[in-house]
């Protein structure tokens, strides 16, 4: 299993939000770039971003950031956030981006998903962000109609690879992450499933890992001292 330790950029700046809230913002870094680079000291690999301006409005206000950030660190990237065109999608690929995550776009234009899906291929994840049992879009802002299994058997059929399952509300918490969840997907689908929200200890870690997941996104528990990410990628390797 792959550790994807993350970081969310509002305005340029590394932030992490509690329960996708933007009024509940705290601000950890003005250089995210510099925290891309002590990610890599440690040991990792990859890295997860998300552009949470982007995710409210559709725009890339944080895309030089983003292409800094990749050029700089080298480690393998996946971006998320306001990635709603091809255009877009291009100019992260073009930028050294190693998959973009779309997330409103996949869930509201399941025809734009499938072309993207049959032309880029793995480069083509999708966020499936889960809130009071439907999945949210624009930021975790509005809830749609689709309920989780019955969205990942639509990503399933159009070929989709990687799904990001993220549960909102233990996002920020340093609760745990919902395992059960993570487990009733990984032996539903075939899929590759990489959980997001509230991954805080190495029990949680361990528990990812035996039930098959490709990969866990590690946020706040970093930034708050909860784990230490030299030795969650050590226990996600086994």
């Amino acid at each position: 299993m792959n550790i994807f330790p993350a970081i969310d950029l509002i305005d340029g700046q590394a932030v992490r939000l509690q329960k996708g809230d933007y009024a509940k913002k705290t601000v950890y870094s003005t250089s995210p770039t510099d925290v891309a680079l002590g990610f890599k000291d440690v040991g990792a690999e990859y890295l997860h971003l998300v552009d949470l301006n982007g995710a409210k409005n559709g725009e890339t206000p944080n895309f030089d950031t983003v292409r800094d950030i990749v050029r700089l660190s080298g480690l393998n990237a996946e971006i998320g956030g306001g990635i709603r065109s091809e255009e877009t999608i291009l100019r992260y690929l073009d930028a050294g981006v190693m998959r973009v995550i779309l997330g409103t776009a996949a869930v509201q234009d399941p025809e734009f998903l499938h072309d993207m899906v049959s032309k880029y291929g793995a480069a083509i994840a999708v966020g499936v962000d889960m809130k009071d049992g439907f999945v949210a879009i624009k930021g975790w802002t509005e809830l749609s109609q689709k309920t989780c299994d019955g969205f990942c058997r639509e990503l399933e059929t159009i070929g989709v690879r990687t799904v990001i399952c993220t549960d909102v509300s233990r996002d920020g918490m340093l609760g745990g992450t919902n395992v059960e969840l993570y487990r009733s997907l990984s032996g539903s689908f075939s899929m590759d499933f990489i959980a997001s929200g509230g991954v805080s200890t190495p029990a949680d870690i361990t528990a990812l890992r035996n039930m098959g997941l490709s990969g866990a996104i590690i946020g706040k528990a970093y930034y708050e001292g909860a784990i230490d990410l030299a030795a969650a990628i050590r226990e996600a390797k086994g």
